[in-house]
């Protein structure tokens, strides 16, 4: 029997704590390093956004783990995007056929509790609070420090970073052997704002916003505010919160973050082009001044890996911009396909290593262009006549033509087929909706059972299993 090699694991995030689980579960020993403390004891010191949109993908990397009723249990469904006109008017797009498919809204914070305990309890061994200061890939040791900056070694036989978008060991391995890193900025920003449970609100407000239950706004869906260019963006939280997030861009003319240097500026944006949101906001200008503006980048590397040594994998190999909700979706997903591959040859980790990036490299750019196209949608196109009218012919050939037809956006959330077969995928049936509405531009004129046969003449059939079983 090969022997198991040990594996440290830099980074207990979301991806980490759940590959630590994974592996675990397949006889590996595996120890991880975090640089923050024990978000258990310590509470959750994440700097990124407060919740999270879960999928199919990342559905199936937790039912491999034993673990997506236990998360489901703490999650609100998201049935589609409520869109806020400036007036006041709102109507829900759905994501997908029924409530078969759908998104779930999860904390951040209390996922990621949740998958330690998980990686604890299958023997994982953590060690928190333990920065990585620097890695000898040739002799095979890192080094960390803690909070004290009282520094210490250890050995490796085979070390895996998903330490984040700001990787420290993509770091150290880049200064080592470079990587082919590009990092591209998005160039707007976002901020944090809340809207607090119903009963902290006037009851009137509540009714006048379309409240249920504990919650100010309709609980099951994604709220968008989109203003061409800019949007505000709300989910559901378990409690009956909303995290709302506003997308700026980060310099130039009005409306920017540059524009809106503090709260009373950016009140008075918000009572101009988000009235109906503002008064859901009561700790609005606490909110505004207290939270940070963010950054947006995606980040593309040549090589993942070096040789069998080291290995990146999440938001330390692929960070993208949030738009499609598919950044923690796409790491459970390296989870499923890393754990596969390592229980199959665990002796060949330079062949494990190099297949992992030739699988996964070419999804994960994939989705990090269909992430920032997903943006200029959500905050341009889904008030457009034209995409809404491209929108509606694409469910009646899905109705008509499934075997043909899957709108992209379902291709991603709700199967598990390649992000790469996702991209391409659509791009060819967008340029045939587009040819059928330049002839017939009303969707509901649209010859249908022409417009199917047309379908399956250029396309070949979607396959059959979009779902592993």
């Amino acid at each position: 029997m090969t022997q198991r090699p040990r594996i440290t694991l830099i980074g207990g995030g979301l991806v980490g704590a759940l590959q630590a689980r994974q592996l675990a579960k397949h006889g590996f020993a595996v120890e991880v390093f975090e640089k923050r403390p024990d978000p258990r004891l310590a509470g959750f010191l994440g700097g990124r956004s407060i919740n999270l949109a879960l999928a199919e993908r990342g559905l199936q990397a937790l039912r491999t783990a034993g673990l997506a009723d236990t998360v489901l249990e703490r999650a609100v469904m998201m049935r589609g995007r409520m869109v806020h006109a400036q007036d006041g008017a709102s109507g829900l797009q759905r994501y997908g056929v029924d409530d078969s498919e759908v998104i779930w809204s999860v904390s951040r914070g209390a996922l990621n509790m949740l998958l330690l305990d998980a990686a604890e309890a299958s023997g994982v061994h953590f060690h928190f609070g333990q920065s990585l200061v620097d890695a000898d890939f040739d002799g095979r040791r890192i080094r960390l420090a803690d909070e004290a900056g009282i520094k210490r070694e250890h050995g490796v036989d085979l070390l895996i970073g998903a330490d984040g978008a700001g990787s420290a060991l993509r770091t150290a391995m880049n200064t080592y052997a470079p990587l082919g890193e590009r990092i591209e900025p998005l160039g707007h920003g976002y901020k944090e704002l809340e809207i607090p449970a119903a009963d902290t609100l006037p009851a009137a407000l509540v009714q006048q916003a379309g409240g249920a239950g504990r919650f100010a706004i309709e609980p099951h869906a994604l709220h968008i505010w989109p203003r061409g260019g800019y949007m505000c963006i709300a989910l559901p939280n378990a409690e009956g919160s909303f995290t709302v997030t506003l997308f700026l861009p980060a310099h130039g003319a009005h409306p920017s973050f540059a524009t809106q240097p503090d709260a009373t500026a950016a009140r008075a944006f918000f009572a101009t082009d988000f009235p109906d949101l503002l008064p859901l906001i009561p700790r609005f200008d606490a909110d505004y001044a207290e939270h940070p503006v963010g950054t947006l980048s995606t980040l593309h590397l040549d090589r993942w890996h070096l040789d069998g040594r080291a290995l990146l994998i999440g938001d330390a190999a692929h960070a993208i911009v949030p738009f499609h909700g598919q950044g923690m979706n796409c790491g459970f997903e390296d989870t499923v396909t890393l754990t596969e591959l390592l229980a199959a040859a665990p002796g060949d980790s330079t062949d494990v290593f190099a297949e992992f990036q030739r699988i996964r490299q070419p999804n994960a750019n994939a989705i990090a262009a269909m992430a920032l196209e997903n943006y200029v949608e959500m905050r341009d196109s889904v008030a457009d006549p034209h995409y809404l009218a491209r929108r509606a012919l694409g469910a009646k050939l899905a109705e008509r033509a499934p075997q043909h037809f899957m709108a992209r956006y379902r291709m991603v959330t709700f199967t598990h087929l390649p992000y790469s077969y996702a991209l391409e995928r659509g791009r060819m049936q967008d340029a045939l909706l587009e040819e059928i509405l330049r002839e017939a531009p009303d969707a509901n004129a649209v010859d249908l059972d022409a417009a199917a046969r047309m379908l399956q003449a250029r396309l070949t059939p979607l396959p059959a299993q979009l779902r592993h079983e």
